[in-house]
């Protein structure tokens, strides 16, 4: 890739859905080809990621429509985009019984496509088809390297990848390595293809990602029995049958520790019966104070909230969509799925059988059990992010990188800049997206995520701005 112009260059390491919007909104924000947007994706299209790029139709969004715009000031462009194109089509079950639409994952990623796709047209963005292998500083600069031909210096980088993929414990992936149906990633491509309609299956894992693997099998044909372990036994909920309004101020004189904020959501859970809500209500107050709160709290009680309480906090947060919960609750009527809280204390192989032995959280009793495969989903491995790819493995030794003090993703100040190993925000270096919820806490659900990508953008090219009335940059290779 050569570098003609002399405008500044701005390089995205990810173009999933953080990447792309956070592309789309920099060159909203600098019109007229004031800077160069270059996208480092290895997938053919930009803004489908790893959530998104899924031709699986069980795969569907977790967030009704009417709540995923891309624009903040059109709640509605979604749900216009979706006419517009004649979506949902094939897809009789997208409109659930709330009224709420919970379209297909693969639809809402070409929506994010299509947002960027005018200025991938102007040229105000290119996406270059490459993985990135190597980020180094030079000259003042970040000297960037593809597995490809791609070769650029850039003003700005921004980390915009994914979670590190799910890491197996150890002691499950050592005893069932090389066994035929063994899943350490269920979300690879294809993944699922290796179990039979009648295998009985054992998932690692009780959040979103076992529940859209108990809704893939079952669409495929999977008749077979299949029991989720994790260790308290608690799966994902649904969304609430009607419409409410939040409930719950935690903002106004919010908590400094984590056992006066649980004190504070039980209050409001109590009070919610009386209000004619649900616990979805109150939940929703927290997911929208989120940033707030989080950045109330000390560090010391950060990680005490993510150690303690993490788990009951994604449980109730990050709901299944109605179609697939009505799928696992059928499935739990009719005794042909179970969720149990529990350790694997044993587990081995048989010839093609699995064999496991729980121990249930409240008995203690152990339970021996016989499968024929086994998928783990236990989530990002999000302490391993650094040893993930190379190049973040590099520049963690060089300095410019380190893990947040909380274990969730990058440390980060609060204008999104990587933070040093002496805890230096640098303004070339942004974390955007899931990785910098370390210092913004809740940056996992769509709305939040697309507000933070909007935010670095801004943010981005506020520095631009100011740079270019200290003068032009001037630009060297």
């Amino acid at each position: 890739m050569t570098q003609l112009s002399r405008r500044p260059v701005v390089a995205i390491i990810g173009g999933g859905f953080t990447g792309a919007v956070l592309a789309a909104n920099l060159a909203r924000n600098m019109p007229g080809h004031a800077v160069d947007i270059i996208v480092f994706e290895p997938r053919e299209r930009l803004g489908a990621g790893l959530a998104y790029d899924t031709s699986d139709p069980a795969h569907r969004v977790n967030v009704p429509a009417a709540r995923m715009s891309l624009l903040t000031d059109d709640p509605d462009d979604f749900l216009r985009w979706l006419t517009a194109e004649g979506e949902p089509r094939d897809d009789p079950d997208a409109l659930a019984a709330d009224g709420n639409l919970y379209p297909r994952r693969t639809a809402f990623g070409r929506y994010v496509g299509d947002f960027i796709a005018p200025f991938l047209a102007s040229g105000q963005v290119y996406h270059c088809r490459e993985r990135v292998v190597q980020i180094a500083r030079t000259g003042g600069r970040w000297h960037i390297t593809a597995d490809g031909s791609a070769e650029i210096l850039a003003d700005i980088a921004i980390v915009a990848t994914t979670h590190p993929a799910p890491c197996a414990p150890q002691n499950i992936s050592g005893a069932l390595a090389g066994h035929p149906r063994f899943v350490p990633d269920s979300t690879s491509p294809g993944a699922l293809s290796v179990i039979r309609a009648e295998d009985r299956v054992f998932i690692i894992g009780n959040g979103l990602t076992a529940a859209d693997v108990i809704a893939s099998l079952r669409r495929s044909g999977h008749r077979g029995p299949i029991a989720a372990v994790s260790r308290r036994g608690l799966r994902s909920r649904g969304h609430a049958t009607t419409a409410q309004e939040p409930l719950g101020d935690f903002v106004v004189d919010p908590s400094r520790t984590a056992r006066t904020l649980l004190r504070r959501v039980r209050l409001a859970l109590q009070q919610a019966p009386a209000e004619g809500r649900s616990w979805h209500a109150v939940f929703d107050a927290l997911r929208a104070q989120g940033g707030g709160i989080w950045r109330a709290l000390p560090v010391a009680e950060r990680r005490r909230l993510v150690r303690h309480l993490r788990v009951y906090w994604d449980v109730h947060r990050f709901r299944v969509a109605p179609q697939i919960d009505a799928v696992i609750a059928q499935g739990l009527e009719h005794g042909d799925i179970r969720v149990i809280g529990g350790l694997v204390k044993e587990i081995g192989q048989h010839g093609e059988s699995i064999i496991a032995e729980i121990r249930h959280r409240h008995t203690r009793h152990h339970e021996p059990m016989v499968f024929d495969a086994c998928v783990v989903t236990t989530g990002p491995a999000h302490t391993s992010i650094l040893k993930s790819q190379r190049w973040l493995a590099e520049l963690a030794d060089g300095g410019h990188l380190q893990l947040d003090a909380v274990g969730l993703g990058l440390a980060c100040d609060d204008q999104s800049r990587a933070t040093d190993r002496d805890g230096n925000g640098n303004d070339t270096l942004f974390i955007a997206g899931p990785l910098a919820r370390g210092t913004f806490g809740e940056l996992m659900g769509l709305p939040q995520v697309n507000e933070h990508a909007i935010f670095v953008a801004d943010r981005v090219a506020r520095w631009l701005e100011h740079q270019s009335r200290l003068g032009p940059v001037a630009k060297t290779g």
